[in-house]
């Protein structure tokens, strides 16, 4: 029987992950998990592994715009963005967000794969500050890509009141990769730094290393936000979704582990 609800829609802006542990397939899986509905527009194609990336290809800048036009059937409800590898793309992704005034935007930092390869420049992290955080309502990186993008600080509220002065209504710190000294070594903080304050979460830390844990933090925040949900709300809800995708994750080989965002069926009950 066809359903007879319309899905909340987030437009995704994000680079291609043949994996699907994270870009566009990951982003699109929890953005289903927490029940929304993604269009997906690629920034970049990459050459990868779950162990690291090659290579990556800007998408051409017009094509970004070309591919977002025609998707005016929907209604975007929010506006994830994720992997910018070129100036081109940053402008052109600007140009996007633009189109869509009042849908709150999420950005996911890619500054480095979880193998080690820089996947941005100085000059490209300068542009993020200068020409898109203006629009960003939350932003979501890690520790070491808040300093990066900060430039400033001695601290994580430091650094966050920085890129708020930017144009940026909020900062979501995960502290996986890069805990803070104070955080025991069992546990995973996350901080959301807003103008009205700050507000923490503490998750038990999960043994494995992830490849796409912070794409799904931020398409689940994307999903909640598109559906109504109050930022603060949202990010308790992205943060539950992560950890519950994360520790149903698995191993292919000796690489990271991938998250399972989707639960998988038990095929075997319905069809004995």
């Amino acid at each position: 029987m066809p359903c007879s609800q319309t899905p909340p829609v987030v437009l995704v802006l994000a680079g291609h992950d043949p994996t699907g542990g994270a870009g566009l397939i990951a982003d699109r899986e929890a953005v289903a998990a927490c029940g929304g509905w993604a269009v997906t527009v690629p920034t970049a194609l990459t050459v990868q592994s779950c162990r690291d990336v090659h290579r990556v290809v800007p998408v051409e800048a017009a094509l970004i715009g070309e591919m977002v036009a025609d998707l005016d059937e929907f209604a975007i409800a929010a506006i994830k963005v994720g992997l910018l590898a070129s100036r081109d793309t940053l402008e052109a992704v600007v140009d996007v967000i633009q189109r869509f005034p009042g849908v709150p935007v999420v950005f996911d930092p890619v500054l480095k794969a979880g193998g080690g390869t820089t996947l941005s420049t100085d000059g490209l992290i300068a542009a993020c500050r200068d020409h898109l955080l203006p629009h960003v309502d939350i932003l979501t990186p890690n520790r070491l890509e808040l300093m990066h993008l900060a430039g400033q600080g001695k601290d994580d509220s430091e650094r966050a009141a920085a890129l708020m002065d930017k144009g940026c209504r909020g900062v979501l710190v995960t502290g996986t990769d890069t805990p803070a000294a104070e955080t025991a070594p069992d546990i995973v903080e996350q901080v959301l730094f807003t103008g009205e304050g700050e507000r923490r979460w503490r998750w038990l830390r999960l043994p494995h290393r992830y490849h796409g844990s912070g794409c799904t933090l931020a398409a689940a925040l994307a999903a909640r936000l598109a559906a109504g949900d109050a930022l603060t709300v949202a990010c308790e809800r992205a943060q539950s979704h992560a950890w519950h995708a994360l520790s149903r994750g698995w191993q292919p080989g000796a690489a990271q582990w991938l998250p399972q965002r989707i639960e998988p069926e038990d095929v075997f009950h319905r069809f004995p």
